[in-house]
């Protein structure tokens, strides 16, 4: 489901960088990129209200099924919450002041963004090794069903269309912003898979295992936001 998210990050070979925000950004003062701006305005707006529900029904659910996954989910849906809030402020340091200063807001944004990933990745880790150590499982949640279920298109949808504005206005911090939707997306078809494993089988330890598929996905994409000084790369160093 998400691997259409992932072929729009490939290496581009005229170019010469394996990253979206490499491609030729529209970098004028114009009417153009003012439209491509508030495009991003618009998605981190439906962002925040579908973040906004996501969260509650998730660490709601997660807390009262003692399910590691759910909460990990509702955290991602609070990191993706002020991740969104992040990008708003960017947008509008640039519709204020203009690209150049801009650009420092930039790197701020994507240190942040870097950050928040890698505190989920964090949290899902020392969780996870808790839940194995203590042999301890979750309970079923149909709400906490419902909102995964959800999540998955909602999640897909939004990262697809932040990582086509990404490239457009060769934004780094929007990259993270979408990388964090995508992460949001596999995390509740991962909700999804641990909570019927568990009801079908009753396997303790799904719950731990399904949160730790995604921890590596997360770690490289929380690097690579941390590190991005400039929107492209330099890969040969």
């Amino acid at each position: 489901m998400m691997a259409e998210n992932d072929q729009a990050i490939e290496f581009d070979p005229d170019t010469g960088c394996a990253d979206a925000c490499c491609a030729q950004p529209v970098t004028s003062a114009s009417s153009a990129r003012t439209a491509l701006i508030r495009q991003a305005f618009r998605l981190e707006w439906l962002t925040v209200g579908w973040m906004i529900v996501e969260a509650g029904m998730a660490l709601g659910s997660g807390l009262a099924a003692h399910s590691l996954t759910l909460t990990a989910f509702g955290v991602d849906s609070v990191i993706e919450l002020v991740s969104a809030g992040v990008l708003i402020w960017r947008l509008n340091v640039e519709l204020r002041h203009g690209r150049q200063v801009s650009e420092s807001a930039e790197l701020v944004a994507g240190r942040i963004s870097g950050a928040l990933l890698f505190l989920l990745a964090a949290y899902i880790i020392i969780g996870a090794a808790r839940r194995l150590w203590t042999h301890q499982g979750e309970a079923f949640s149909i709400p906490g069903l419902i909102v995964a279920l959800l999540a998955m298109p909602i999640m897909t949808w939004l990262a697809r269309h932040k990582i086509a504005l990404a490239t457009q206005l060769g934004s780094r911090a929007m990259r993270a912003d979408a990388v964090e939707s995508i992460t949001c997306g596999w995390l509740s078809l991962v909700v999804v898979v641990g909570l019927l494993a568990n009801l079908v089988f009753g396997a303790w330890w799904v719950d731990a295992v399904t949160a730790l598929a995604i921890v590596w996905f997360v770690i490289k994409e929380a690097r690579e936001a941390w590190n991005g000084e400039d929107c492209c790369v330099d890969h040969s160093h």
